[in-house]
């Protein structure tokens, strides 16, 4: 994991709730690390990935049951993400390797289930575009701790509001319109994204001129 400084981590409401805490509970009672957990949402990624990709091929149910599915795993993902975290800080598990299993799984993550909704929605360059901008607003966050700030997690379009806004979209088009559905959908996460990116450039620039 990445430092367990407070400004290092993704401030989460959901990081106090009873459920997480008792899923991080489980997870440290049962052996899994942090590593694991991290690497486990790639997993789900991928699985999302492949339920997309198949969701043109079956129109009626099973077009259905696969995009389901695949809204699904956008929030075992997100469960991931939030409970490796937790197993490594509040759990005392972390080790060496963490930030590295940390940041990956994400970008991964972003491009397999970004990229896959372009397919389902007819325009995998759109899905590839919107991919690309989500790990540029990574970027500039982790260039931003390399130069010795505080990680900047604002959104309009951070990792949170992407993946909720994917997943709302990809409900909406299970029961309608599911091409015109997941295109407005992208279409809304690229340019709260390319938003993202400005606005987290911005404030990197003024940092290092006050600096």
């Amino acid at each position: 994991m990445t430092s367990s400084a407070p400004q290092n981590r993704r401030p989460l409401a959901s990081r106090q709730s009873a459920w997480a805490g008792k899923l991080a509970t489980r997870a440290v009672q049962r052996g899994f690390t942090p590593n694991q957990i991290s690497q486990a949402s790639i997993g789900f990624a991928g699985l999302g990935f492949v339920f997309y990709a198949l969701s043109p091929f079956g129109p009626g149910l099973i077009q259905w049951l696969m995009l389901i599915f695949a809204a699904a795993t956008i929030q075992a993902r997100l469960i991931c993400n939030l409970i490796d975290g937790m197993v490594a800080v509040e759990g005392g598990q972390g080790s060496k390797d963490g930030p590295f299993w940390n940041e990956i799984p994400d970008r991964a993550s972003d491009l397999l289930l970004l990229l896959g909704a372009g397919i389902a929605a007819g325009h995998p360059a759109l899905g590839a575009l919107a991919a690309a901008f989500a790990i540029a607003t990574a970027y500039i966050r982790e260039l931003g701790r390399a130069e010795g700030f505080p990680a900047d997690f604002s959104g309009p379009m951070a990792k949170p509001h992407r993946m909720a806004a994917l997943t709302v979209g990809t409900v909406i088009a299970a029961f309608y319109a599911v091409e015109w559905t997941l295109t407005l959908t992208l279409w809304i996460i690229v340019a709260g994204t390319a938003v993202t990116i400005l606005r987290r450039a911005f404030r990197l620039i003024e940092a290092l001129k006050a600096r």
